[in-house]
C-alpha cells in the first residue's frame, strides 16, 4: 500500500535484526521500499539486499559526505555499474547523490564537481536521481538545470515554496518523511499541505529523521532514535490529517508519484508484485483534492 522512496537498510544500525525490520515494514503495509547507496563500498550491499527482499530496489550513487577521498576512480566505477545493473529490474536510478551544506569541512569544489559528474551519467543512461540537498537546494536545482536532469526526488525536502518549485518546474518530486511529523514544523507541513499532491512522495530515512512518536525530544533535527520503514505509514497518517484526504485515494497517489519519479521502479513493480500495488485512481483527481495546480 505504502512506498518508502528513501531508505538505508544497508546501514549499520540494522545489523542485528534486518530481517525483522523488514518484515515488519510488510506488516505494516509497506510494499516498496527504495535503497540509495553512498559510496562505491556499499554498492554490492544495498544490491544484495534489494535481491534479498521482495519489496525492495535499489540506487546507486556516491553520496556528499562520501565524496571526501572520492575521485575520477569512483565515477568511472559508477558509470560502469550503473551501465551493467541497466539489465537489472530492481535497479532504479543515481542516489544519493547531492550536496551537503551542513556538515562543516567538506570542500564544496570537490563535492559539486561529484555531483555534476553523477548527473551527467544519470542523464547518459537517461536515469532519474535521488537527491541530498540539506542547505543546498539552490546549488543542487541549478545543477539540475544547467546538465538538463529532469527526473527524480529530492530527498527530505526542507526548503522554501519558491525552492519546491524550482524542483517541481525541473520535473521533480519532493520527499518528505519523519519531519513532517512534529507539530511545530510548521514550514515542511505547510509546505505539505499547499503543493500540488502530485509533487510530493514519502520517505523514512531510516535508520535516521525518526518521527515524533519515536523521538524523546518534542521539536528539533537531531531524532536520536532508530527510525525503521515501517514509519512510512505512520508519515503517510499525517499526511492524510493535513490534507483531510483518505488513506487508500493517498496511498494511490503516493504510488502513482513514486512511479513518475523513478519509472523502472513502475516496470518492476507490475511484474513481480501487481498484487501488492493499490487499484488505479483517475489522473485527474485524488479525493476531492486536484492533483495539480
Amino acid at each position: 500500500m505504502w512506498i518508502d522512496t528513501h531508505c538505508h537498510l544497508d546501514a549499520g544500525e540494522f545489523d542485528a535484526d534486518r530481517d525483522t525490520v523488514a518484515a515488519a515494514a510488510a506488516t505494516a503495509g509497506v510494499t516498496g521500499i527504495v535503497l540509495p547507496a553512498v559510496a562505491v563500498s556499499n554498492f554490492a550491499a544495498v544490491r544484495a539486499l534489494a535481491h534479498r527482499h521482495a519489496s525492495c530496489v535499489y540506487a546507486l550513487g556516491i553520496h556528499p559526505l562520501c565524496t571526501p577521498g572520492a575521485g575520477q576512480a569512483d565515477l568511472d566505477a559508477l558509470r560502469s555499474e550503473a551501465q551493467a545493473s541497466l539489465a537489472d529490474p530492481r535497479f532504479v536510478g543515481i542516489g544519493e547523490i547531492g550536496l551537503d551544506f551542513f556538515v562543516p569541512g567538506l570542500d564544496a569544489t570537490h563535492q559539486a564537481w561529484i555531483y555534476a559528474e553523477q548527473l551527467k551519467i544519470a542523464r547518459e543512461l537517461d536515469l532519474p536521481v535521488l537527491l541530498h540537498v540539506r542547505k543546498s537546494q539552490d546549488q543542487v536545482a541549478a545543477q539540475l538545470r544547467r546538465i538538463g536532469v529532469r527526473q527524480g526526488i529530492a530527498h527530505a525536502f526542507n526548503g522554501s515554496a519558491q525552492q519546491a518549485r524550482g524542483f517541481i518546474d525541473q520535473g521533480l518530486k519532493l520527499g518528505f518523511g519523519g519531519n513532517l511529523t512534529f507539530s511545530r514544523a510548521n514550514q515542511i507541513r505547510r509546505l505539505a499541505t499547499e503543493l500540488p499532491l502530485d509533487a510530493i512522495v514519502l520517505e523514512t530515512d531510516a535508520p535516521d529523521i525518526a518521527p515524533a512518536w519515536l523521538s524523546d525530544d518534542q521539536f528539533g533535527e537531531q531524532h536520536k532514535a532508530r527510525n525503521t520503514p515501517a514509519e512510512v505509514a505512520g508519515v503517510a497518517r499525517v499526511l492524510s490529517e493535513l490534507r483531510e484526504l483518505d488513506a487508500a485515494p493517498l496511498a494511490q497517489a503516493m504510488w502513482r508519484n513514486s512511479v513518475a519519479a523513478l519509472p523502472r521502479l513502475g516496470a518492476f513493480a507490475s511484474t513481480m508484485f501487481p498484487a501488492a500495488l493499490p487499484a488505479s485512481a483517475p489522473a485527474e483527481t485524488i479525493g476531492n483534492q486536484p492533483v495539480s495546480s
